[in-house]
């Protein structure tokens, strides 16, 4: 997924995670940041949301379903690699990625793996805890490689 894409997908969904909230446009509009007439335009497909309304939808609904259903579990992570390229520090613990993740490759207590929708990668460690992510399968392969070699 790229920052384009994730604009268009969240500005196409604006009035269905709106919905999903039962809120109405002076609320949504208030709560992320913006005001109801730019709402109204995103709602009507005239016109995308930026990327900061974007991160701001995700965020605060992150917990609702479409929101989910588009970005394959956790959609924190996927706006934070898409907006850094790439994650490399141990972050919060996973529950192992049994839905939304495809397993590449298992390894020393390592776990490489892909999401299905976003298809962004990550690397787990033996504790379920995200260690790296980035939308570049290569460069996680070799963070991948360089995690289970130091292991030896």
């Amino acid at each position: 997924m790229t920052k384009d894409e994730i604009i268009r997908l969240i500005s196409e969904r604006m009035r269905l995670i709106r919905v999903e909230v039962d809120y109405t446009q002076d609320k949504m509009a208030e709560i992320i940041g913006i005001s109801k007439k730019t709402l109204v335009q995103i709602e009507k497909e005239r016109n995308e949301a930026s990327w900061t309304t974007v991160v701001a939808v995700v965020s605060l609904f992150r917990e609702t379903l479409t929101v989910q259903t588009l970005f394959g579990g956790d959609p924190l992570e996927v706006i934070e690699t898409v907006s850094r390229e790439s994650i490399d520090y141990r972050k919060e613990k996973m529950l192992g990625g049994k839905m939304w993740w495809k397993d590449i490759a298992l390894e020393k207590g390592y776990k490489f793996q892909q999401n299905m929708i976003s298809q962004h990668y990550r690397i787990l460690d033996d504790d379920l805890y995200r260690i790296f992510s980035s939308l570049d399968r290569d460069v996680t392969e070799q963070k991948f490689k360089e995690l289970v070699n130091r292991v030896g």
